[in-house]
C-alpha cells in the first residue's frame, strides 16, 4: 500500500489520499457514508491496481478516516468539491469513478464536473438520492428543522448521525429526477439481500443514465457491503473489463 499524503485545499482542510501512478484510465475509488479508503473494497481495489501497473488514487473525505475538519460539516457538495481537486492536482487523463453506497451518488456528481474524462462508472450499491428514500417523513421533519438524527448502527456501538446540512445538500443535488447526462460505460453491482439500499435504486438509476452501455448486476444473496471474497472477485472483474 502507497504511504499516505496530504492534499492541501486553500481553505485548510487537509485531505489524505494514496496514490500510485501506473496505466489508466485512472481508478478512483468514492468510499460509502462515513467510510474511509482503508475499507476492504478499497484495498482490494488498490492491491489489484498495483499489481496490474493500473493508476488508482484513493481518499478520506474530510471530517472522515485520516482528513482532518468535523464530520458535521461534511456535505455531498463539498466531499465533491475535494473529489475534483485532488483529480485536477493529481490524475492526468481518463478515469474511471468507483462509488460505493453514498460514494455510488457522489460519483455522479464528479462525473458531470469532468466532461469528456469519465472512462467509466461503477456503482456498488449504489444509493443516490437517500435523503429523498431513505427516511420517514417524521425523520426528515427533524432533519429540516436543523436538528442532527441519530439511528442505530448496525457496524459498530456507536448510533449513525445524519446531519441537517448534509441532509439539505443531498435535497438539492438529487439525481434520479431526470436523465443524468452520462454517455461512459456503467456497470453497477447490488446485493438482493441489500437491507439499506434497496436492489431497485440500481435499477433506477439504470434507467435515468443516458449512456446505452450500462449494466445491472444483481448478487444473489449478497448483502448492502458485498465485501465477500466472491464480491471483490466480482467487482475486480468488472473493472478490469472496462479498461
Amino acid at each position: 500500500m502507497a504511504d499516505i499524503q496530504f492534499h492541501e485545499m486553500a481553505d485548510g482542510r487537509r485531505i489524505a489520499f494514496r496514490h500510485i501512478k501506473g496505466t489508466g484510465p485512472a481508478l478512483i475509488f468514492l468510499p460509502g457514508y462515513m467510510s474511509d479508503m482503508e475499507g476492504s473494497k478499497a484495498t482490494a481495489l488498490f492491491d489489484w491496481a498495483v499489481r496490474e501497473g493500473r493508476e488508482c488514487l484513493l481518499l478520506d473525505y474530510s471530517g472522515c478516516g485520516r482528513s482532518n475538519g468535523d464530520f458535521a460539516e461534511g456535505t455531498l457538495s463539498r466531499w465533491r468539491e475535494e473529489v475534483l481537486s485532488l483529480v485536477e492536482q493529481r490524475i492526468i487523463g481518463s478515469v474511471i469513478l468507483v462509488g460505493s453506497s453514498m460514494g455510488g451518488w457522489l460519483m455522479l456528481l464528479v462525473a458531470r464536473m469532468l466532461p469528456g474524462r469519465v472512462a467509466g462508472m461503477v456503482g456498488i450499491a449504489a444509493a443516490p438520492d437517500f435523503t429523498e428514500w431513505g427516511f420517514t417523513a417524521e425523520e426528515k421533519a427533524i432533519m429540516q428543522g436543523g436538528e442532527t438524527l441519530l439511528r442505530d448502527n448496525p457496524y459498530g456501538p456507536e448510533p449513525t448521525p445524519t446531519h441537517a446540512g448534509f441532509w439539505q445538500d443531498g435535497e438539492r443535488v438529487k439525481q434520479l429526477r431526470g436523465i443524468i447526462e452520462a454517455d461512459c460505460r456503467v456497470r453497477l453491482l447490488h446485493g438482493q439481500d441489500d437491507d439499506v439500499v434497496p436492489p431497485e435504486i440500481s435499477l433506477r438509476l439504470a434507467s435515468r443514465l443516458r449512456s446505452d452501455d450500462v449494466q445491472v448486476t444483481l448478487v444473489k444473496r449478497g448483502d448492502h457491503r458485498l465485501s465477500r471474497e466472491e464480491d471483490i472477485a466480482l467487482l475486480l472483474r468488472t473493472v478490469e473489463a472496462l479498461r
